[in-house]
């Protein structure tokens, strides 16, 4: 049996520039929700037929790979995606871009399909994969229209050469893909031997960077940085997450002052931690350093940039918050728990979470890099911060779940040690002043529709 589904919705752009989004490197990477483990293992050519893209989506234990060519292609209109194999017995996708006046189109997704094992597959998983299509397409939808209105701001400035450090992780694996389907190209700093044109090769513990790779860059964005909540504090550990911020940091900013040309606008990763715990005080970039090892960390990271400020280029020191995705940071570390029932708050619950989703984090690094008085540091957190009673019982209601499992503090030290206190129970209740004030238009303000929108609920 054959299985129908389409989903339609009016994207304010011209049908081109939609198409041409489509044709670009990262188009999949940026529809791919974030809550499916989907990566692309293999791909040649573009979406012209006869081009070829290999996924594979990890379920629990099972790895399942599917394998699609592109077909029907008509310029500006149309292109097929064919399974040659994988988990269906048919699939057919078609991608349909109808003009609706000269600055917006209709987007629509039709696809034919065939389960499994016949009728008895038709029984079991019909309605799943169809709640599955609906929750994907909504998205896919949301994701492509917010991401070209974002380029549309910026449609008068010329296409960019971005160094990215950092691109591999959880924010750049967003950013580098948000980028290219813009229209920009993007260069990797990586360590090691670069396995392609696009990639630099630097080593901040060696103090070496490829600084001619770097020539040419119009903007650069430094993510590189030991993760600060993979595993307990020791001495060692807080030695790796703060040298492996300053090193990197500084050797970036002594080589883009010696480049000639230099860049125009260097966005660096900071964070909230610079303020330190402080309860129910409001924060902003103008509130003053807290005490404590995360906000000496921070304020020797930001200090680290500047000698490519005195050398005359705009650099943004992006402070994020809690960085929202089930793809990866703290949200995925919670989902666990909360998805069995096992989720509550933690200590009193009466700390502030600064939350962001991943998207503005995404949209709070373009929007830094292309507004021209944007200097300095720029909290990268939603509007609405929330209590960790208020996130839990937001959590527990988008899963569907309770939330009567608290962990009280001396569990959580006893548990963390010191990371307990300056991560779990600190409250840090910052607000996003600068970016407000320069227009940026957040996505996703608050917590619930966040969540929802990440989660596919």
């Amino acid at each position: 049996m054959t299985n129908l589904f389409t989903h339609r919705s009016r994207i304010a752009a011209p049908a081109d520039e939609v198409f041409c989004w489509h044709q670009r490197p990262g188009a999949f990477e940026r529809l791919a929700p974030p809550w499916g483990k989907v990566e692309v293992v293999e791909r040649q050519g573009g979406i012209q037929p006869g081009g070829t893209v290999a996924l594979r989506q990890t379920l629990g234990p099972l790895k399942i790979t599917w394998r699609l060519e592109h077909r029907d292609y008509i310029a500006g209109r149309q292109f097929r995606d064919c399974q040659l194999s994988g988990p269906f017995r048919s699939w057919t996708h078609t991608h349909t871009i109808e003009p609706d006046g000269p600055d917006a189109c209709f987007l629509r997704d039709h696809i034919e399909y065939a389960l499994p094992a016949g009728a008895i597959g038709q029984a079991a998983l019909a309605g799943f994969v169809h709640r599955q299509l609906d929750r994907m397409f909504a998205y896919r939808h949301a994701v492509t229209a917010a991401d070209l209105a974002a380029h549309r701001l910026y449609s008068g400035v010329k296409n960019m050469q971005i160094a990215i450090s950092g691109a591999s992780g959880l924010i750049g694996s967003a950013l580098v893909p948000f980028l290219t389907t813009g229209g920009h190209q993007v260069h990797r700093l990586v360590r090691g031997r670069p396995a392609s044109p696009g990639e630099i090769a630097w080593d901040p513990a060696a103090g070496t960077i490829d600084a001619a790779g770097l020539s040419g860059c119009q903007a650069l964005v430094n993510l590189a940085g030991e993760g600060i909540a993979t595993r307990r504090w020791t001495a060692k550990q807080k030695e790796r997450i703060e040298t492996s911020r300053i090193e990197s940091t500084a050797l970036l900013a002594r080589t883009l002052a010696g480049l000639n040309p230099r860049p125009q606008v260097w966005v660096n990763a900071s964070a909230i931690g610079f303020y330190g715990d402080r309860g129910e005080e409001r924060l902003d970039e103008a509130s003053r350093a807290g005490e404590g090892f995360l906000p000496e960390v921070c304020q020797k990271w930001e200090a680290a940039t500047a000698p490519a400020a005195d050398a005359g280029i705009r650099v943004v020191r992006l402070r994020f918050g809690v960085v929202l995705s089930p793809a990866g940071g703290a949200l995925a570390k919670m989902l666990p728990p909360f998805r069995m029932g096992a989720g509550g708050r933690l200590g009193s619950g009466e700390q502030y979470m600064s939350w962001v989703a991943l998207d503005d984090v995404v949209g709070a690094i373009h929007h830094t890099m292309m507004h021209d008085t944007l200097s300095g540091p720029v909290n990268a957190v939603a509007p609405h911060p929330a209590t960790n009673l208020e996130f839990t019982k937001t959590l527990g209601r988008v899963l569907h779940r309770p939330t009567i499992f608290p962990m009280p503090a001396a569990v959580a030290r006893l548990a963390f040690g010191e990371m307990a206190d300056a991560l779990l129970l600190a409250s840090a209740r910052v607000y996003p002043a600068r970016l407000l004030e320069s227009g940026y238009a957040f996505r996703c303000p608050q917590l619930e529709a966040a969540l929802r929108h990440l989660l596919g609920k």
